[in-house]
């Protein structure tokens, strides 16, 4: 685990963030819903031992960086921090990765701010712009009142088990889910769903890498991400046997994938 010894003062939340500095090509990376910076562990560690510039940083509400009280998470505030953080540390045009929540929310900070990444990479995460069928917004709408009704001492086991496949995973997982308060995860999941707006004709200003685990059975991921892949005319990257949360189930197959889209944008950066 990356120590993140650094803060950003926000409104309602001192941001955490580990910053490897020097002057490769900046890549950001973004975890998902409930978990910390920590999932991507091994793939900061990749990318950095290749001469990116990487940084790492924990959700508002997530990990090290606690909500002051009274304070609730609200995607607004979360796609501001990423902004701001960008922002903070002057990186150039860096590349966006994002797991789950923060692949909504990295994809949300492209369309809004043209310019700002270079590059997208977005592992196991619904798309925000694409259709929905009439199943998947009657899911979307059934998903967090059916969660409210999960006892909150079952909501950390019943998480893991929907989010990993490989022991480690499941035990990460739960630990990370344990610490957040029932009413904290039940407001970043309504957040989460904030994020999903159909847009027909959008399609990703900057070059997009798709990664998503073989047995990810969270949301719409798994019909979602092959149609994403299909309008964009790029193929996705389906990691064997990784649950929703692939980085931790499968490490080394996501790294690779990760890192090979990376020097791929780094270079369409240099050239253009």
């Amino acid at each position: 685990m990356v120590n993140l010894d650094r803060r950003l003062p926000r409104p309602g939340c001192d941001l955490r963030f580990f910053d490897s500095g020097g002057t490769g090509h900046g890549v950001v990376f973004t975890h998902g819903a409930g978990v910390d910076h920590s999932m991507f562990d091994a793939q900061a560690r990749a990318a950095q031992e290749a001469g990116f510039r990487v940084i790492c940083w924990d959700l508002r509400g997530h990990g090290a960086s606690v909500l002051d009280d009274g304070i609730r998470f609200r995607a607004a505030d979360a796609l501001d921090d990423l902004v701001s953080l960008v922002g903070h540390l002057e990186l150039e045009r860096p590349t966006l990765i994002g797991h789950s929540l923060g692949g909504n929310l990295s994809q949300t900070v492209v369309k809004r701010h043209p310019g700002l990444a270079a590059g997208l990479i977005i592992v196991d995460s619904t798309w925000n712009a694409g259709p929905l069928t009439i199943m998947e917004r009657f899911g979307l709408r059934l998903a967090a009142p059916l969660l409210a009704l999960v006892p909150a001492a079952r909501l950390p086991e019943l998480m893991a088990k929907a989010s990993a496949t490989t022991p480690a995973g499941v035990a990460y997982a739960r630990e990370c889910f344990a610490l957040m308060p029932k009413r904290v995860f039940l407001d970043v999941w309504r957040a989460t769903l904030s994020l999903v707006d159909p847009d027909p004709d959008a399609l990703t200003p900057v070059p997009l890498t798709l990664i998503r685990g073989a047995e990810d059975r969270t949301g719409n991921i798994t019909a979602a991400m092959p149609r994403w892949a299909a309008a964009e005319n790029i193929a996705e990257h389906v990691i064997p046997t990784a649950g929703h949360i692939s980085p931790l189930d499968a490490p080394g197959r996501v790294s690779s994938a990760i890192l090979n889209a990376l020097i791929s944008q780094s270079r369409s950066t240099e050239h253009g």
